[in-house]
């Protein structure tokens, strides 16, 4: 197999696999649309984040991660925990009546830190980023000839880079369609369904 042909082999394998509906791309369109000044931050956090799952997969830490189910169990119901948390949050603001869902609403936008911290527990929290980015990813560019196994894992991690970039800073493109606050109850609604629909998937594995 062609240099080229690995790369994109794997652009296309990475792209499939972050593109999928999840919380974590969820929560990064949502403060996008919102204007969130940390949006930066959050975008190279989760670059940053993808490439060190890579790199573990990739360097074969994928087959000690299969190898420790009870990890896998703990991690997947903290997962579980942090999810339905965050779909009640959403739910109460789907529902509550008034105001404050504006797109311009400063108040509800959190701090710098407090937005990377998110981000970093639907990444971190999330046992799919491992069985993803390590275990999937890391056993088919382990399959490659040679040095072609960093290729793959190159284009993979290229193809999740613009994926982050495009709904980290293309949301806010969105903005004119979610100034009306019945806007931001419909996507929050959404979002909480999403949410238990993800935390009821982990549980039933």
């Amino acid at each position: 197999m062609t240099t080229t042909s690995t790369l994109l082999m794997g652009a296309g394998m990475g792209l499939g696999l972050i593109a999928a509906v999840g919380a974590q791309n969820a929560y990064i369109l949502q403060r996008s649309i919102r204007g969130d000044v940390a949006m930066v931050p959050i975008v190279m956090f989760c670059i940053l984040s993808e490439a060190i799952l890579i790199l573990l997969g990739v360097a074969g830490v994928g087959v000690l991660v299969e190898s420790a189910p009870a990890a896998i169990t703990v991690m997947t119901w903290f997962g579980v925990v942090f999810l339905l948390a965050y779909g009640a949050v959403a739910a109460t603001r789907a529902i509550r009546p008034g105001g404050g869902l504006a797109v311009d609403d400063d108040a509800r936008i959190p701090s710098t830190l407090g937005a990377v911290a998110a981000c970093a527990a639907f990444t971190w929290l999330n046992p799919h980023a491992y069985l993803d980015s390590v275990v999937f990813l890391g056993t088919l560019a382990n399959q490659q000839a040679g040095d072609l196994r960093w290729v793959f894992a190159a284009g993979a991690f290229l193809a999740g880079t613009a994926w982050f970039m495009l709904i980290g800073f293309g949301g806010r493109a969105l903005r004119g369609v979610f100034a009306r606050p019945g806007a931001w109850r419909v996507l929050d609604a959404g979002i909480a369904v999403m949410m238990v629909a993800l935390a009821v998937g982990l549980i039933r594995g």
